[in-house]
C-alpha cells in the first residue's frame, strides 16, 4: 500500500470509529507503531484528524457538528490545552473572583490551580469536582439544566444565576474564533451562557488552541471586541498573533 493510500484509509477509519489507538492502526495496516505516529503527526498538521493520548480522534464533528462529549474532547489536543492552562494559572492570584466555564481547557486550569484563597464560579460539574480537593478555594456552582454530553449547566436558571455575580476574571473556551465574525459555540444554550459570562467579568480570557482559529461554529457568542485577552498554544502562527493584535486583543502565547 502506498503511503498516500494509507493516509487516506487512516482518516477514513478514524472518522468511522471516532477514535482509535496507535496499536490498532499498526495492526490494521501491518506497519510499526512509530510509522503510525509519524502518519498521525502529518495528518494532524493537515487538519485531517487530531492526535490523542495513544491514538487519534476524528475532527469532523469537532469542527462542524453538535457538542462533543466531554470524554472525547478531553483527549483532543491535550498538550496544547495543558500549555494554555498552565499559562492561565499565572494570571490568577489570591483573593481573585474568577469564572471557569465547562470546557476541557478550563478543567485543566482547575487541575493546575494552587490551593490558594480564591473564589471560583463555574457551570462545570468536572471543574467543581476537581476544585473540591482544594480546601482554600471557594467553589460556587451556578446550577441549571445539566447537559450530559458536556457535563455543564445551561438554560434560563443558569443564565439568571449568573446575573447575581460579578467576577474580575473569566476564563472561557469556545468552539471557534473567526477573526472577522467573532466567537462561536456548538449550540445556542452554550452561547447564551457564555454571553452572560463575558458580560459579568472585568476581564475575559479566551482559552483557545490554534486549531480553533478561523472557524465559525453554529451559534454566535460575541465579537472579539468584547474580550480582552486570548491565551493560545506555543505553536500558533505569528501571522495569526499579529492579526489578533491588530484587532485590539492582547495575545498571550503559552510556553512549551
Amino acid at each position: 500500500m502506498l503511503v498516500a493510500e494509507r493516509h487516506q484509509r487512516i482518516v477514513e477509519v478514524v472518522n468511522q470509529k471516532k477514535s482509535i489507538r496507535v496499536s490498532e492502526l499498526a495492526r490494521l495496516f501491518s506497519v510499526t507503531d512509530e510509522t503510525i505516529r509519524r502518519d498521525l503527526e502529518k495528518l494532524e498538521k493537515e487538519k485531517k484528524l487530531a492526535r490523542s493520548h495513544g491514538g487519534a480522534v476524528s475532527i469532523e464533528s469537532y469542527h462542524d457538528g453538535p457538542e462533543i462529549p466531554f470524554q472525547e474532547r478531553e483527549v483532543m489536543y491535550v498538550e496544547e490545552k495543558k500549555e494554555i492552562a498552565q499559562e492561565a494559572v499565572k494570571h490568577i492570584v489570591e483573593a481573585d473572583k474568577i469564572l471557569l466555564d465547562a470546557s476541557t481547557t478550563a478543567w485543566y486550569v482547575a487541575k493546575n490551580l494552587p490551593n490558594i484563597p480564591i473564589t471560583v464560579l463555574t457551570n462545570s460539574v468536572n471543574v467543581a469536582l476537581e476544585l473540591s480537593k482544594k480546601n482554600r478555594i471557594t467553589v460556587i456552582s451556578i446550577g441549571g439544566t445539566l447537559l450530559a454530553r458536556s457535563l455543564s449547566f445551561v438554560g434560563p436558571l443558569a443564565e439568571r444565576s449568573l446575573d447575581l455575580y460579578h467576577v474580575n476574571k473569566a476564563f472561557l473556551s469556545c468552539k471557534g474564533i473567526h477573526f472577522k465574525n467573532g466567537i462561536s459555540e456548538s449550540n445556542e444554550q452554550q452561547a447564551r451562557v457564555k454571553q452572560k459570562m463575558i458580560e459579568m467579568a472585568d476581564t475575559t480570557y479566551i482559552l483557545a488552541d490554534r486549531h480553533k482559529f478561523h472557524l465559525q461554529a453554529f451559534a454566535y457568542v460575541t465579537p472579539l471586541a468584547n474580550v480582552e485577552r486570548i491565551i493560545t498554544d506555543s505553536n500558533v502562527a505569528d501571522h495569526d498573533v499579529n492579526e489578533l493584535q491588530e484587532i485590539g486583543l492582547e495575545v498571550i502565547k503559552a510556553l512549551r
